[in-house]
């Protein structure tokens, strides 16, 4: 993201790539317009947060009038950087990360897995999706080669901090982990983590205990 977006709050950092997405769908549709009621049903988030998240960048709307859908696309597109290609590397080539490497962010034209790593002798040497699959071994080398900054890493936790100790010195500043381990790091990098079995115990929590809700 561009220096401008550090300065919002982080909540709102998160919720602009989703803004981005509909925004996208409505140009594709030839829709010129949209309110923030319309943005609200369309990405479940209430219109109130969306005015308060689009005004940490200024007038980007008209009272009345709405928001020009061309003018927030090229405006958005700008913020996230999306005329800049983002090369990432998947560390594990699993169920999870085959699945990764099948999709590759399709949708997301300034996104691409570039590379994968595996320990599987009988993977290495291969491309999954059109992406190449290289050996642990070859992790730092590849990585520094190609100037990648993003890795996901999806291998078992007993070795997620020896993999990300590698990310490290090669300087990649971001992780996207799907393990369970909670990983060291330094504070130049970012790691978000996202724990499928968690999220689902949450899920299933907030089913047991807050049903109620569900009706509102």
């Amino acid at each position: 993201m561009s220096n401008e977006t550090m300065k919002i709050p982080q909540a709102t950092a998160k919720r602009l790539p989703l803004y981005y997405r509909f925004l996208r769908n409505l140009h594709s549709s030839g829709k010129q317009r949209v309110s923030s009621a319309e943005l609200s049903d369309a990405v479940k988030v209430d219109s109130a947060t969306i005015r308060r998240d689009f005004s940490y960048f200024g007038a980007l709307g008209k009272k009345g009038y709405g928001y020009n859908v061309n003018y927030l696309l090229s405006f958005f597109s700008k913020t996230l950087d999306q005329d800049e290609l983002t090369k990432v590397a998947l560390i594990g080539v699993g169920n999870l990360g085959t699945a990764f490497l099948n999709y590759n962010f399709l949708k997301n034209n300034n996104t691409k897995i570039v590379c994968a790593f595996d320990v599987d002798p009988e993977k290495a040497g291969k491309s999954i999706g059109d992406v190449p699959v290289y050996h642990m071994d070859e992790l730092e080398k590849a990585i520094v080669a190609e100037k990648i900054k993003v890795a996901i890493l999806t291998v078992p936790s007993t070795v997620a901090q020896t993999i990300t100790d590698s990310l490290v010195s090669a300087d990649v500043k971001g992780i996207l982990n799907f393990t369970p381990a909670r990983l060291n790091v330094p504070s130049t990098i970012r790691v978000h983590h996202i724990d499928l079995a968690v999220e689902l115990q949450s899920l299933i929590y907030f089913l047991k205990h807050y049903p109620s809700e569900l009706e509102i």
